[in-house]
């Protein structure tokens, strides 16, 4: 039977080419690496952006913090850098209905320069008018209006005057009223005298009276008429005046924006309404009005100007555009509002961009997580994307505004590649549950979490991490001092050929190092520096750990580190609270006795082990039956427990430990309490691989070397975590000297031996274990306990 191996310092950490980092250090063109490996996201990518066919947008996979945002958007901005610039959009008034305002769409740059024009066009308004009213041809023909109708009116008063002096009556005209008075003696006379007169006299005035307000009547019958007529004429002077003033500044326009159909139709819908406007607002009787040209600029502004929604600089390529708060207003504008005299109002001017405007005939990045979690967000995103044109639509009722006037704009056409970055979870979720999704997603972009390590890989890590520090404002970064970042990135990984994805991490451990590269007043980077820093993030973040160790060094918790003790084993945890990430050592124990109750899992009987755990623990159980019992029935009561544990427990790395517990509670032969193991098994007594080795090993190593290292201490691990060993050099240095030992095994007979110390035993030809042997002493424990119980049974 194989024997375990025991490892040399040179397999506990990886040997990264420091040829290979020099090489990159000096190297100009690692500066311009994008991305760290990745080519399969890379290829996508690629691909995404290339395909210029409808529903070819893009779902960045992976990790967060592995540099998914920074990669894809620095990767798309060099992609765009020579694609065609898209045109502006803005919105202007619609006279017929200005609920409904137009879309208007002009070559990149050139909204600027229309708003410019009509600004101008503004102030030429306020330059021209009331002014144009003051022409002397202007008053003059506004006078002659006034004289014609007065001549009407004297007229028609002189004919009912003549006949009054015939019938000796005097007629009085006075702030527009007509009266009449009898003439006696060739004056007229007063109501005094007029009461003293006879009553033949009286009533013959009278009746002469009454005729000269029916002839006046008759007289002014058509009045009304003439007042319209004249109104009527004035107005057509002052509108006359008002479009000749006009007219130039138009034409100007009009020629300028010859080349333009939707500029030159938008001018002649404007000019009768500017008509309207100038001689309301700008008339000659405003013009001694106190609130002059603000208010008045204001009116023009707000009916005449466009709302410049997206404008683009001229050669400026396509927007690349990332919303981090993708709410529905954010994605696809929104109409403000304002309060005028108790009543709220809005106009075509109050339309504000969303980030789909900003982004058309670009790229539009957004968090997916975030995004599917805003209401009505992901049903409108896919209805423009299909529909290839963007409506914004107010969600009024939801936002309590249900009496309110708003607006419906004209849509516009959109063309945007969108590239959503979620989580995997959520993508094989939408895949599963939203029927639309590939119809609208078709370029998977899968972000590895591991990076492998390659001559091309390294020198895109150095050359991303000399751009940092470069930007970081630092003269460089030392040979070993890169060495060690890449030394940590493996770390990560956990992995002695692969680099982690995780370069948020590197580039926190960067900053965190030019905090102590400052307090030495350098201006490079340097080894010192990045120890310093994980050091320090160390001695920050590991209060919790240095507590678990000192209840062990005080007793508190039960961890021997020397001696042999049956049915207990040294097992190996890893916590993670918060950003920190710990091992240490788990007393495991098992007790053995006659019954048939099976192994009992005390862990998952109190509700402490989790589903993995207990899977791990009733595999035991296979294994025994099929290592064992194939002679007789598997009979037996156990108990296996994780000793001062009071919290969840989660994980099948223990199942090993566990197994070696079982065995020597059931053998009754000691196991070495120096060495703690760590490994999950299956029912064939093959030890798997587990996760946090380096935490679990050094977690261990820090309580032997506290108490003492004796040469006989160590930890037994799984041979597939060769691999992912990454250990301090500390350890590798206790290693080296012979003071610390690790050992790699694939089966249980293997660890059991080394535990144990004692021959595991291979089964013979005819079915038997060598005699003493572990596996022996097992078959013949378990076969009297079977005895027992099944003869208590007959009895």
């Amino acid at each position: 039977m194989q024997k375990a191996v025991e490892l040399n310092a040179l397999q506990l950490t990886a040997k990264p080419s420091r040829r290979l980092i020099n090489q990159a250090l000096s190297d100009e063109q690692a500066l311009s690496a994008t991305f760290i490996g990745q080519h399969r996201a890379r290829e996508a990518l690629n691909f995404g952006l290339g395909i210029d066919a409808k529903g070819y947008n893009l779902y960045v996979m992976g990790e967060v913090a592995t540099g998914r945002f920074t990669l894809v958007h620095e990767y798309i901005a060099k992609h765009v850098n020579s694609a065609p610039t898209p045109d502006d959009w803005c919105y202007i008034n619609n006279f017929d209905d200005e609920r409904e305002p137009f879309t208007l769409r002009l070559p990149a740059g050139e909204s600027r320069k229309l708003s410019a024009d009509l600004n101008s066009l503004v102030d030429e308004l306020l330059d021209t008018f009331p002014a144009a009213f003051d022409n002397p041809g202007y008053q003059r023909k506004k006078a002659n209006i006034k004289r014609q109708f007065e001549q009407r009116y004297e007229k028609a008063i002189a004919e009912v005057e003549v006949f009054a002096q015939r019938n000796s009556v005097a007629l009085y005209e006075e702030n527009g009223t007509i009266s009449f008075s009898p003439i006696v003696n060739g004056k007229p006379i007063t109501d005094e005298e007029f009461a003293t007169a006879s009553e033949q006299q009286r009533q013959q005035f009278y009746e002469i009276i009454v005729q000269l307000e029916e002839k006046l009547s008759e007289q002014l019958l058509e009045l009304p008429q003439w007042k319209r007529e004249t109104s009527e004429q004035g107005r057509a002077l002052t509108r006359e005046t008002a479009e000749q003033g006009i007219k130039p500044l138009l034409k100007e326009l009009e020629h300028k924006y010859s080349g333009d159909l939707g500029i030159l139709k938008f001018l002649r819908q404007l000019k009768p309404h500017l008509i309207e406007t100038v001689i309301e607002v700008l008339g000659e009787e405003n013009k001694d009005e106190k609130s002059e040209d603000f208010d008045r600029r204001t009116v023009l502004e707000e009916q005449y100007l466009p709302n410049i929604l997206v404008s683009h600089e001229l050669n400026g390529g396509a927007p690349v555009v990332y919303e981090p708060n993708p709410t529905y207003q954010n994605l696809f504008g929104r109409v403000e509002y304002t309060n005028v005299q108790g009543s709220v109002f809005t106009n075509y001017r109050m339309i504000r961009p969303g980030a789909l405007h900003k982004a058309n005939g670009g790229y539009l990045l957004l968090d997916a997580d975030k995004m599917i979690q805003q209401p009505y967000v992901w049903e409108a995103l896919k209805l423009v994307l299909k529909r290839g044109e963007l409506k914004m639509d107010i969600q009024q009722h939801d936002i309590g505004m249900v009496n309110s006037v708003t607006l419906n704009p004209q849509s516009i056409p959109v063309k945007v590649k969108v590239v959503l970055l979620g989580s995997r979870d959520l993508y094989y979720t939408l895949q599963e549950y939203e029927d639309e999704f590939h119809e609208l997603f078709r370029v998977l972009v899968d972000f590895d979490h591991e990076i492998p390590l390659d001559k091309d890989t390294l020198y895109d890590f150095v050359g991303r991490v000399r751009c940092h520090v470069q930007e970081m404002g630092l003269k460089g970064i030392s040979a070993k001092a890169m060495y060690r970042l890449v030394e940590y990135s493996l770390r990560l990984a956990e992995h002695q050929h692969r680099l982690s994805a995780r370069f948020a991490d590197v580039i926190e451990l960067l900053h965190e190092a030019q905090y102590f590269c400052t307090q030495q007043h350098s201006d490079e980077l340097d080894v010192t520096h990045i120890e310093a820093a994980l050091a320090a993030k160390t001695q920050r973040s590991g209060r919790i750990s240095q507590a678990l160790l000192d209840d062990i060094k005080e007793g508190q918790i039960l961890i021997e580190t020397d001696g042999d003790a049956v049915g207990k084993v040294n097992g190996l945890t890893v916590l993670e609270i918060g950003d920190s990430l710990f091992g240490t050592p788990a007393r495991i124990t098992s007790t053995v006795y006659v019954g048939a109750n099976g192994v009992v899992d005390i862990e998952r009987e109190v509700e402490l082990g989790r589903s993995i755990h207990s899977k791990g623990v009733m595999l035991l159980t296979g294994y025994l039956g099929h290592k064992y019992a194939q002679l007789f029935p598997l009979t037996l009561s156990a108990n296996i427990a994780i000793e001062q544990s009071y919290g969840q427990i989660d994980g099948d790395s223990a199942s090993l430990a566990e197994l070696v517990a079982l065995l020597s509670a059931l053998t009754l032969v000691p196991v070495k309490q120096g060495l703690a193991v760590t490994g999950s098994i299956n029912q064939y007594g093959q030890v798997q691989s587990i996760g946090g080795v380096n935490e679990k090993i050094e977690g261990f190593f820090k309580l032997c070397a506290h108490r003492g290292l004796t040469g006989e201490q160590g930890v037994v691990i799984p041979k597939s975590n060769e691999v992912n060993l990454m250990l301090d050099k500390e350890v590798i240095q206790a290693v080296k000297a012979g003071h610390f030992h690790i050992y790699s095994v694939e089966t249980v007979d293997q660890a059991a031996e080394i535990l144990m110390g004692r021959e595991a035993g291979a089964l013979s030809p005819r079915a038997r274990f060598p005699k003493g042997s572990i596996n022996s002493l097992a078959v013949n424990r378990l076969s009297q306990i079977a005895s027992i119980v099944n003869g208590a049974d007959e009895d």
